[in-house]
């Protein structure tokens, strides 16, 4: 028989808009390559190989049908092993839109743990291959699983790349309710303060979840009744079939405006049979259009957001984001934003490596025959994904993501040591050069075996410190070292200030013992210091420092003394040298106060640890798990030893406290910074008692901050937060902790109107503040029960050496600081750029005393009297394969933040690419696979209730002058550019010892 399945949208009729579909998760329960090639089906029955393969004879059977896919890191794969002919097809299904290559990144990413510049690096590499391939420009965001949706997400990874409308699932279920009875699940989504009605989509949520309604699952073996239209075989049922059909349209119209519902046929790795689907859409298009009550049609998400846009001139406005998100009264999925903290850091360390890298590989030349950072780039894109990064995955496929970004870091590794001996080398930067540099991937646990070489035989480390920021910096370097008997020297061959700390004997453990899991082998030698000194770097460029051994330690140099508290006494212990000090208690070991002298802040501030006992579910109550937090009770763990041991230097002094065996802490004043830095090593957490733990440090002040804080969104806009209060609805309060939590990926703090309190963190964790005048951060969780959300096992974390398995210990680092209210800004926003984006170290041994056998020790990128603003940050700076340079340069600043650099400013291109041309340059969206004139004329401009017609958007940098090439940035802006330059590399020697290359 012939189907009649042509129907289009019809005009006062409800149309249901049957959205053909898979969602293909970019590792979950598999691994990625598992999942496409169907491998290892015990644990999931699903091969993406088998969808992709099954759609091509589906459509080409029918034109009318069509069919629409997500992620391009499985579709890259299938579509490099198609013949030519196929790929003919495909291309012109795309063409003629049956196909529909939809949200277009590498993955459907995480919208809680991923920073924003991963989020715009997956999507622009996902949104390169489609337009490489077939010249379209994907226009609907497609979210439909993560749990819970940003900010960041609605404005740049949806309206900034172009989008015109953006689809989800998963928003709380109270949210949901009141948005299903007042016909809100669809919305204008006004995400950005700064950027306001300019970046604003039009927002989609499902009525339950991406499912089709209960009945209308045909995968083979579901259990839906299949569309039986033959007379002649029993179990005919199309009148049945189609009056449920009918039902379930008017039920969801019943809850949505305009006469248009759409369908999501399909699920998670649903179409590896795609006939089976397509066939009973096929019948059920044309008998229910034949039945005539409602008209049912394939479609895409273009044509509905379409429909909608055509019918219905305004709708409800949305604002901030939907977190946190919760499925049920004590399901919040919250824990995920702290799960796998050590995958966390991991991703958050090679994002910004990632960075440094591309920007050396321009500085350079990109090398074609590679090494390349595509590996590192692949391997990003796919840790975004939501059960990646998020820490929701099965171990073994948590195990996979960190061994492809391994992959991809020792090939990047590559291009940075390429890079860099071509431009200190004396030949031309694309000439090949005799130095060889090595670098340290795990010195966060202090193993850096080119640090650890002996130096007395008159050899000489050389440090190349690299600067991936657009304006100058000084940082402290610190570096394990086996003599004290070693002095350091800057380029001109001036002895700079260092200092030496003992090694703690609990870090030298932990680092053995890693360093052993990462590498295979135990380490050669043990540092018994770790060397410490400033190293001051220009922007985009690098400077050297030696490191060579002395007699006797320099007459200048300043070891450390030992001062060590036993709690007997009274009086305080002040630590630090410069214009901030903490105040330790003698008698209790711990924080008691902060003062700032330069900024007149003295304030009671005290830390603590505690844990959150995780629910264990096996009552059949909701348990703490991979995704979920559940708390079972609050359990405060106090310092078993309440010395504390100072160590003093000229640099830096440090404060070590044994919270107990398997919590110790280290934090850090420096002489020249006017922030503490806590660095803490959490684990293996213990679990003998059969307890899950969530382990949390608070910090406590008088600020009267009246339930209100603040966390950002993906590492950009900060939303207020106010406790068991949310803006749309009135929120039912079931988890007082859990409920309270939202990401955190740059940081948070809380004011009064006197003060204000700032927290950073160094990768994506899970935070709040329960009490006023404290906030909370969640630093490792390791749990025992499942909590049934669908990965299948507990969250505990080990790592094995041999035979020797321990849990998981993780370390890292948070920033506090105190300011006057309204000052923290500028603090959060440029130390927050430092610490997405650390210096980049490498390191090569020399003979001879005397300096480098380096041409060049010291270089920027820029024009040397130019650096870019305070609000401005060079994004990315990356070759692309034909020699143009994709170009990104955002405002750090949103408006009213700061009341110096909350403001319009500027950049000169020509300052930026110092010594080469610029022959040409075309803005582009945020994701460069389109004119962003181009795109601001076909995006459809949507109206939000309430709106006036003669509103004005904020203001935006204007076009950029040809001649001038001076880029204008407005609050919260990023602008994205395909510079043309001209080949030849102009280079001189501005001073003995500052040599310019151009970009």
């Amino acid at each position: 028989m012939i189907y009649e399945t042509g129907a289009g949208v019809v005009k006062d009729k409800l149309n249901v808009h049957l959205v053909a579909h898979t969602h293909d998760d970019v590792g979950w329960l598999k691994t990625v390559d598992q999942y496409y090639v169907g491998s290892n089906n015990s644990i999931q029955g699903a091969c993406v190989q088998n969808v992709l393969d099954s759609m091509v004879p589906a459509l080409l059977r029918d034109k009318n049908r069509k069919f629409i896919y997500v992620e391009q890191a499985f579709f890259q794969r299938w579509w490099r092993d198609q013949s030519e002919a196929t790929q003919t097809i495909v291309k012109g299904f795309v063409s003629s839109g049956q196909l529909e290559l939809i949200n277009g990144g590498w993955c459907m990413h995480d919208e809680a743990a991923p920073h924003y510049i991963d989020m715009i690096d997956q999507t622009t590499y996902g949104h390169k291959f489609i337009k490489q391939q077939f010249n379209v420009t994907p226009r609907i965001g497609w979210q439909i699983d993560p749990f819970g949706h940003s900010a960041v997400q609605a404005y740049l990874l949806g309206a900034e790349v172009g989008f015109d409308s953006l689809f989800f699932g998963r928003i709380d279920y109270q949210d949901r309710a009141k948005r299903k009875a007042d016909k809100h699940l669809e919305v204008i989504w006004r995400a950005s303060k700064s950027l306001g009605s300019s970046s604003q989509i039009f927002a989609g949520a499902f009525p339950e979840n991406y499912e089709p309604p209960s009945g209308f699952y045909f995968e083979v073996n579901d259990d839906s009744n299949i569309v039986q239209d033959d007379v002649n075989l029993f179990d005919y049922n199309v009148q049945e079939r189609v009056n449920d059909f009918v039902a379930a349209a008017v039920s969801q119209a019943n809850i949505t405006r305009s006469n248009h519902v759409m369908w999501t046929m399909g699920t998670d790795f649903k179409y590896q049979y795609a006939e089976s689907w397509f066939r009973n859409m096929d019948k059920l298009i044309h008998y229910v259009n034949k039945d005539g009550r409602v008209n049912a049609l394939y479609s895409t998400p273009s044509i509905y957001t379409d429909a909608k846009y055509a019918e219905t001139d305004s709708w409800p406005l949305k604002e901030e984001d939907y977190f946190p998100y919760a499925s049920d009264i004590n399901a919040y999925w919250t824990g995920y934003f702290t799960s796998r903290p050590g995958l966390k850091g991991y991703v958050r360390m090679l994002s910004g490596y990632y960075l440094a890298a591309r920007q050396l590989e321009v500085l350079k030349g990109r090398n074609k025959a590679g090494p390349t950072t595509d590996s590192l780039a692949d391997a990003l894109g796919i840790a975004q994904h939501h059960d990646g990064v998020s820490g929701t995955s099965q171990q073994h496929v948590a195990n996979d993501y960190a061994k492809r970004l391994a992959i991809g870091h020792k090939e990047a590794e590559a291009v940075v040591a390429e890079s860099l001996a071509g431009m200190v080398s004396s030949k031309s930067v694309h000439g090949s050069s005799a130095t060889h540099f090595q670098q340290c991937p795990l010195l966060n646990i202090s193993y850096c075996p080119p640090t650890e070489a002996d130096l007395s035989s008159g050899k000489k480390l050389v440090v190349v410190v690299y600067n991936s920021l657009g304006w100058k910096r000084s940082d402290v370097i610190r570096l394990p070292v086996v003599s004290e008997n070693i002095a350091v020297y800057d380029s001109s061959g001036k002895q700079v200030e260092s200092q030496l700390l003992p090694v703690v004997k609990d870090s030298i453990a932990l680092r053995n013992y890693y360093a052993t899991a990462y590498t295979g082998k135990s380490p050669s030698s043990t540092p018994k210091f770790t060397l410490a000194f400033t190293a001051s770097v220009p922007p985009l460029g690098f400077s050297t420092y030696t490191i060579q051994s002395t007699k006797k330690p320099a007459s200048n140099f300043v070891k450390q003394a030992l001062y060590k508290h036993t709690g007997i006494g009274k009086g305080d212990v002040e630590v630090g040298t410069g214009n901030l000090k903490l105040i330790y208690s003698k008698s209790e070991g711990k924080l008691s106060q902060y003062v700032n002298s330069q900024r007149s802040i003295e304030a009671s501030v005290s830390q603590s640890y505690l844990y959150y006992a995780g629910f264990d579910g096996t009552t059949g109550l909701q348990a703490s798990g991979a995704y979920i937090f559940r708390p079972n009770g609050s359990y405060s763990i106090d310092s078993q030893e309440q010395n504390i041991t100072v160590l003093r230097g000229p640099i830096y002094e440090e404060v070590h406290q044994k919270i107990n065996p398997w919590i110790y802490q280290i934090t850090r004043v420096y002489k020249n910074k006017e922030h503490a830095e806590v660095e803490f090593t959490v684990g293996p957490i213990p679990i003998k008692d059969r307890v899950g733990k969530e382990i949390v440090t608070q910090i406590t002040t008088n600020i009267k901050s009246n339930k209100k804080f603040y966390t950002d969104s993906n590492g950009r806009d900060f939303l207020e937060r106010i406790r068991d209060y949310r803006t749309d609805w009135n929120l039912e309060v079931n988890q007082r902790v859990a409920g309270n939590y939202y990401p955190i990926n740059l940081g948070m703090y809380l004011k009064d109107d006197k003060s204000e309190l700032s927290l950073l963190v160094d990768r994506s964790i899970g935070g709040s503040s329960i009490v006023d005048g404290q906030l909370e951060l969640m630093l490792h969780r390791r749990l025992l029960y499942d909590d049934g959300k669908g990965v299948a096992e507990a969250l505990n974390e080990t790592v094995c050496v041999g035979d020797d398995c321990r849990g998981l210990a993780v370390q890292g680092k948070y920033y506090l600081r105190i300011d006057p209210v309204g000052e923290g800004a500028k603090w959060r926003r440029s130390y927050g750029q430092e610490i997405y984006s650390p210096l980049l170290l490498a390191f090569t041994e020399q003979d001879g005393n005397e300096g480098t056998n380096f041409q060049v020790s010291t270089f920027t990128g820029m024009d040397p009297s130019y650096s870019l603003p305070d609000n401005v940050a060079l994004l990315t700076l990356q070759e692309l394969e034909d020699g143009r340079v994709l170009l990104r340069l955002a405002h750090l600043y949103e408006v009213g933040e700061d009341k110096d650099l909350s403001v319009l400013t500027s950049v000169e291109l020509k300052k930026l690419f110092a010594k080469r041309k610029i022959t040409k340059l075309s803005e582009m969206s945020l994701s460069a696979n389109q004119g962003r004139v181009e795109m601001e004329k076909k995006r459809l401009v949507w109206k939000a209730e309430g709106s006036k017609d003669d509103e004005t958007a904020p203001p935006r940098g204007g076009p950029v002058d040809p001649l001038k090439l001076v880029v204008e940035l407005a609050p919260m802006e990023i602008r994205t550019f395909i510079v043309t330059v001209s080949k030849t590399l102009s280079r001189r020697l501005v001073s003995p010892d500052l040599s310019l290359h151009s970009l």
